[in-house]
């Protein structure tokens, strides 16, 4: 073992797993799974363990998906805390309660399957694999909610093994690896990119694209965002997108126009805010004629809304062309929720970031997912570094929203809509 090296070793043994499993067109049997996850956290030389996490990763690899909730329900029922060294450490603090007992007391009551997931992590393939995972329970966890504190367990982990210290920032263009220009076109799900003509247009001089990849899995992006350097701030997507490129030395606003979360086994774990504003510290060096950084943002759950709480608005959007009362409307939509709780995903990511609702563009989107989603409409948000902390601080302390003057008088229009319409009413 010595002579090729502990490495190579233990990738020896994963592939030889894998060779295994492909024989077996049935697919690798649950109870020889679990048994092989026991193994791991009994064993206590290195380098056995980790070959037996990779013996692991490659059983999961070959599980029918249709045996993943038996899966987990063994990890919830076999890999939860030691009970007798909890009990014993719950009755050590009760007797003692000093910094030692607390830390036994923390440790004790840690569940196995962490462990588990920290030996698998370090198997070659293994966090890929845990981000898989997790992307498989989260398809379960609403009929069986039972399995939610294995999702906690991974978020955890992930917010650890995710944080910024690992991240690089990188910038995709024309000359990053086919596979991951690949992967830009699978995973763009804000605007669809058709094909490679126009990932090329979106990779253009005035057009940019920077992402987060983490040293373990360098060729997936976990996150990247696409970017417009325009005059002015943009008020519709078609412009964007189709475009010839130009020259960005006039450019005076910088529009975050998609960002795309890659992988769903990360979803919770927040990758955008730190994206963002660290591509604005670039865009500043590099660019330094640039003014204004700001979104041109979707408005997925409008539509959703109008249906369901807002149903006395409904009506309008389907008959009135006054875009004043109509963006009055979208403002007080955008608006709704408690602070930190605003009713649209997009809101809340950006608001929640320091970011401020500057405009309310109509006829903005004029696909037909745009339609369905929010009759055309999209939002600016305006990210003023000087401002961002305040603003974050305020929606979480007071829930209160940061609006230009514009928004501002939008949500007065609304207020005197609906007072006017009590008063009728009365």
């Amino acid at each position: 073992m010595m002579a090729i090296g502990i490495k190579q070793w233990i990738q020896q043994v994963t592939d030889r797993a894998l060779e295994i499993l492909d024989l077996k067109s049935e697919g690798i049997p649950l109870d020889d799974l679990i048994s092989q996850c026991h193994a791991v956290l009994s064993r206590r030389g290195e380098a056995t363990g980790l070959a037996l996490a990779g013996s692991v990763v490659a059983s999961w690899q070959a599980l029918e998906s249709n045996q993943h909730l038996s899966f987990f329900q063994a990890l919830i029922a076999e890999f939860g805390p030691d009970q007798e060294r909890l009990q014993q450490a719950i009755a050590d603090y009760q007797k003692n309660v000093d910094d030692v007992n607390v830390m036994r007391l923390h440790q004790a009551a840690e569940a196995k399957r962490q462990e588990l997931f920290r030996r698998i992590n370090a198997a070659p393939n293994g966090l890929q694999t845990l981000i898989l995972m997790r992307e498989a329970l989260r398809r379960l966890l609403r009929e069986h909610p039972e399995l939610k504190p294995i999702d906690q367990d991974l978020v955890h982990l992930f917010t650890s093994w995710f944080n910024k210290g690992f991240l690089r920032l990188e910038r995709i263009d024309w000359q990053t690896p086919a596979a991951v220009l690949e992967k830009l076109i699978q995973y763009e799900s804000v605007h669809e990119i058709q094909g490679w003509d126009d990932l090329r247009r979106r990779l253009a001089e005035d057009r940019l694209c920077f992402a987060y990849f983490h040293p373990v899995i360098p060729d997936e992006p976990l996150i990247f965002v696409e970017v417009a350097l325009v005059q002015g701030m943009s008020d519709a997507i078609a412009p964007l997108l189709d475009s010839p490129p130009a020259p960005p030395i006039a450019a005076d606003t910088a529009v975050f126009y998609s960002i795309n979360n890659c992988q769903p086994g990360l979803a919770g774990v927040s990758f955008g805010n730190l994206l963002i504003k660290q591509v604005v510290s670039v865009l500043q060096a590099e660019h330094p004629r640039l003014k204004r950084f700001v979104t041109l943002s979707p408005i997925p759950g409008l539509r959703l809304w109008l249906e369901t709480e807002g149903r006395e608005f409904l009506h309008r959007f389907e008959s009135s062309d006054d875009e004043t009362v109509l963006k009055s409307i979208v403002a007080q939509y955008l608006t709704s929720g408690n602070g930190a709780k605003l009713k649209d995903p997009v809101a809340r990511f950006h608001l929640g970031n320091g970011a401020t609702l500057e405009r309310i563009n109509a006829n903005a989107d004029l696909s037909s997912r745009g339609q369905q989603q929010s009759f055309g409409f999209m939002v600016n948000y305006l990210y003023e570094l000087d401002d961002i902390v305040r603003n974050h601080e305020q929606l979480m302390e007071s829930g209160q929203i940061a609006t230009s003057k514009d928004v501002q008088q939008l949500l007065k229009k609304t207020r005197k809509h609906q007072l006017k319409e009590l008063s009728h009413d009365a």
